[in-house]
């Protein structure tokens, strides 16, 4: 049976929260403020744990960055706010999912089910990353959610920006071919102009990637070869 800890500062919340996961069949331990949580955990660390933001003593994402001092259980952080600084921040410090409130408990319940297959592969393969995640070099990809993480700032990404990055991170230290990337990517017969569509979105990501002033570096071109990512 799995354990989950809830920490929220609102008890009506932490109560509901409880039910529902004990319907499921998980042990929960309810705590109401930051410092009562990273008690508990150091007495016995949770499978996961459920994380408010706003707390009467420290904020969620101390906490959090506590909890990833120590340890990698899963943390699904639940908060009130909706700034997009505030749900890089989680996921930067080691957040592995994000829940604005109000929520439906029923796909809460589902995220923690989720986060919970996903921790017990990790743990299965030997501490691996999940097929779903790349995680490397500041740049943090979620396949599942179209999330994507670069030196600490969120790119909003087309699907296309977005299965090419993947691509190459996922190959990263090989060079692939425009041809390679049109016809994975496209899904249809490279030709030669096709070379000057796969160029258009790499320019794009680029700008995406860089810091403002100049485009990133991030993607390598590879002359008359084609493009790829350092290990």
């Amino acid at each position: 049976m799995s354990k989950i800890l809830v920490l929220d500062n609102e008890k009506e919340i932490a109560e509901v929260i409880g039910l529902y996961l004990r319907n499921e069949g998980y042990e929960v331990e309810l705590a109401y403020s930051g410092r009562e949580a990273l008690n508990r955990i150091a007495q016995a660390p949770p499978d996961l744990a459920l994380l408010d933001v706003m707390l009467p003593d420290i904020d969620g994402f101390r906490v959090l960055r506590k909890i990833r001092e120590s340890y990698t259980f899963p943390v699904i952080m639940l908060t009130a706010k909706t700034e997009y600084t505030d749900k890089i921040n989680g996921l930067t410090l080691g957040a592995d999912d994000y829940i604005p409130k109000p929520f439906n408990p029923l796909e809460m319940v589902a995220r923690v089910k989720a986060q919970l297959r996903r921790y017990t592969k990790y743990n299965e393969s030997g501490g691996s990353l999940p097929d779903n995640i790349i995680d490397f070099g500041g740049l943090v990809m979620n396949r599942d959610t179209h999330e994507c993480v670069f030196n600490e700032r969120e790119l909003v990404l087309t699907p296309i920006e977005f299965d090419i990055l993947w691509l190459l991170s996922e190959n990263r230290g090989k060079v692939i071919s425009s041809e390679q990337l049109f016809e994975q990517i496209w899904k249809e017969k490279y030709f030669k102009n096709s070379n000057n569509t796969v160029m258009v979105h790499i320019r794009h990501l680029r700008e995406k990637m860089g810091d403002g002033h100049r485009k990133s570096d991030f993607i390598k071109t590879v002359w008359g070869v084609g493009y790829k990512i350092d290990k």
